[in-house]
């Protein structure tokens, strides 16, 4: 089974990927030198481990970084078969040049004197806007990445979870070796906002809601849907639980505005309608971004 899909080479696609790998990796490197290293926060995957022998044996934290890569990368290939390919290894190759380039020419101070939360701030957007170029040119990060891939094969356990654990324990090895209870809490820190601007950053800042309606009065609704906010939805049959009688469930996307206005409709349509309101990540169909400029981005 192939797993990496190649761009030709010097097409648009080809260019825009490697730009992003190449910008990507330079915010990310900056976000370890200026905020991260300064502070001897640990923020998980092999970054963290080089952080933690700069410190105690001097070693350069790009290089080392990029020492664990290599083999993890090539093992990985090997267990897991070809999912890291040559972006991913160019993506981890300049995340390490940059880093030790710009501590080259910038020095070993951080940006924010006296202020690890600030910095662990502004580290975590630094390291969260890198990993997502990196991520949105379809390469990965490596690292430890791998490993958490490994271990789940064999143990059939979530990716996730794993790389949660695998963080996590290299979190506290900064505590152990560093005695400083406030290392690990600022490296959460670094490791929450990482995420966040990562999720952001993929998924976009979406203000749709998805709406789940149940009501006697669902042709009304539904025409309120259609025609008086422009909309579309999916009409399905159901049955209570409680009573088996046949309930109709309408499903349809608004945004924030019109959940509004289309719960103050049926609340005075049918004050004993049930309504769910959730969260929509992303929206992909008719309407909205279609899957094929998904794919393009």
């Amino acid at each position: 089974m192939k797993f990496i899909r190649k761009d030709k080479r010097f097409s648009k696609r080809w260019i825009i990927n490697y730009s992003l790998i190449v910008i990507g990796s330079f915010i990310l490197a900056s976000g370890f030198v200026l905020f991260i290293t300064p502070y001897k926060i640990v923020p998980g995957g092999v970054y963290g481990i080089s952080i933690v022998l700069h410190y105690i044996l001097g070693t350069p934290v790009g290089l080392v970084a990029l020492a664990f890569d290599i083999p993890l990368t090539i093992i990985g290939i090997k267990v897991l078969g070809p999912r890291f390919g040559m972006k991913t290894v160019i993506g981890f190759t300049l995340t390490a040049f940059f880093n030790d380039g710009i501590t080259y020419f910038y020095g070993y101070e951080p940006l924010v004197k006296g202020d690890a939360l600030l910095s662990s701030i502004f580290g975590g957007l630094f390291l969260g806007v890198g990993l997502a170029l990196i991520f949105k040119s379809k390469a990965t990060s490596g690292g430890t990445d791998i490993v958490a891939m490994m271990i789940s094969k064999f143990t059939k356990l979530p990716v996730g979870q794993l790389m949660i654990m695998v963080d996590s324990t290299i979190v506290l090895l900064g505590l152990i070796v560093f005695k400083d209870w406030k290392i690990p809490l600022y490296s959460l820190i670094v490791i929450f906002i990482t995420g966040k601007v990562v999720d952001t950053l993929m998924e976009g800042m979406n203000y749709d809601k998805v709406l789940f309606i149940i009501s006697d009065k669902y042709k009304e609704i539904g025409d309120r849907v259609i025609h008086g906010l422009n909309r579309g939805g999916t009409l399905f049959k159901g049955e209570g639980m409680y009573n088996g009688n046949e309930k109709h469930v309408i499903f349809t996307v608004v945004n924030r505005r019109e959940v509004v206005m289309l719960q103050e409709y049926i609340h005075n349509l049918d004050p004993h309608a049930f309504v769910t309101v959730l969260n929509a990540n992303e929206i992909l169909g008719e309407g909205f971004k279609s899957l094929e400029a998904k794919l393009k981005d």
